[in-house]
């Protein structure tokens, strides 16, 4: 049996920036991987480039059960801690519309600066080390693998993240974890995720891209809009205003199982519904073809698509579809399309100074393992950096 003061299990990014933070204080620590190597998911982030943390870092880009939490861990490690971190690493960043972004463009330069400050710190990885269950004692905590190894310590923290993404090492196993010393568990559903839309429009425009502006109706109720690229699919509906939306309708289908969800697109936000009904007209005045008559608006391939609107001759119909067309969700795209997870341990059971359980002395949690999800744009990963480090600081 091997010992240490302190087991981090998970080696994504809140977990090794936990390591880095504990080893910083003098204190043994080793990091437990399931994965044959550390920051798979880092490697993933921003289409491989990692979105490191956005300019305008605040607790109101979470989700609202969250924020006090997120709220006090970024008043110890927030948007400037975060970026001295990186640069005393060696990293150099830049930041583009309000993301920030290592200067190389490559998550592998942000991994490997990482690693190289766990070597410097001297911290060791025990890899394919997938937990499978904690045993605790007065004054210690029995980390148990599948593999027949036992570790033990004093401290513990939990970075095992959430469910998107399994392939890259996130399974949701530390929730059963968790659930055996009793912590409750936010039903985990996937977020910033494709939709599923039986639609006929969708079939036919499939993988089709347009400007839109989207907003989610649940139960006749209507989100705020966000704009973006819309991409059509075979299966429904992708792009990032889709994405961003995505969170409120997956919690309403897969953890409400409600039927009254639609997605309104404004396929044509960049003019308002008078200024396109005056369009239109002179276009159908000039007798123009009912397969050109969005030319140089829209693509051209949604001029045949709703050819049988233009052929009615309704303008009214046709702009209120073109500036709100509704589209009925069916569900969503599984964990494997999922960018992050809504859900996981209730966030009320850690203390928001120190992220230690309420539950278990000496227990601690980070990252995307308890329920804080934020908006697309660094956000999720700046919470995974700051829990970590603020995670593994306690003495």
């Amino acid at each position: 049996m091997e010992n240490y003061q302190t087991v981090i299990i998970g080696g994504g990014a809140a977990g090794i920036c936990a390591a880095i933070s504990k080893a910083r204080t003098g204190e043994s620590v080793v990091i437990c991987e399931k994965m044959p190597q550390l920051g798979k998911k880092i490697l993933a982030t921003g289409n491989g480039r990692c979105n490191l943390l956005n300019d305008n870092l605040s607790e109101v880009f979470y989700n609202a059960a969250a924020r006090q939490l997120v709220k006090s861990v970024f008043s110890q490690f927030g948007k400037s801690e975060i970026i001295h971190f990186f640069k005393d690493l060696g990293l150099e960043i830049y930041s583009q519309d309000g993301r920030v972004f290592p200067i190389t463009n490559q998550a592998a330069s942000v991994l490997k600066v990482l690693e190289m400050e766990l070597k410097r710190l001297s911290v060791p990885v025990e890899y394919d080390f997938y937990c499978s269950g904690l045993s605790f004692s007065k004054n210690n905590i029995l980390v148990f693998s599948r593999g027949g190894k036992t570790i033990n310590s004093r401290k513990l923290v939990i970075t095992g993240g959430g469910k998107s993404y399994p392939v890259l090492g996130s399974d949701g196993s530390m929730y059963d974890i968790a659930r055996q010393f009793g912590h409750t568990i936010i039903e985990p559903i996937p977020s910033a995720v494709p939709l599923v839309v039986k639609d006929n429009l969708c079939h036919f425009l499939q993988g089709q891209r347009i400007s839109a502006a989207t907003a989610s109706i649940i139960d006749g109720k209507k989100s705020a809009v966000v704009k973006g690229e819309l991409l059509f699919t075979k299966y429904g509906l992708s792009g990032t205003c889709i994405l961003d939306i995505s969170e409120e309708i997956s919690i309403a289908v897969n953890r409400h199982h409600k039927k009254d969800v639609f997605v309104a697109v404004d396929m044509v936000p960049f003019m308002d519904r008078e200024q396109l009904k005056k369009q239109l007209i002179k276009r159908q005045k000039a007798a123009t073809s009912p397969d050109e008559i969005l030319a140089g608006i829209l693509p051209n391939k949604l001029s045949f698509a709703l050819r049988d609107l233009f052929d009615k001759g309704d303008v009214d119909a046709v702009v209120a579809v073109l500036k709100e067309r509704l589209f009925k969700v069916t569900g969503t795209k599984s964990w494997n399309e999922a960018e992050f997870t809504a859900g996981g341990i209730e966030v009320n059971e850690v203390n928001s100074a120190t992220l230690e359980s309420k539950l278990h002395k000496g227990v601690y949690f980070a990252g995307e393992v308890l329920d804080v999800d934020g908006r697309r744009g660094g956000y999720n990963l700046s919470w995974a950096w700051a829990s970590g480090f603020v995670a593994g600081k306690t003495l």
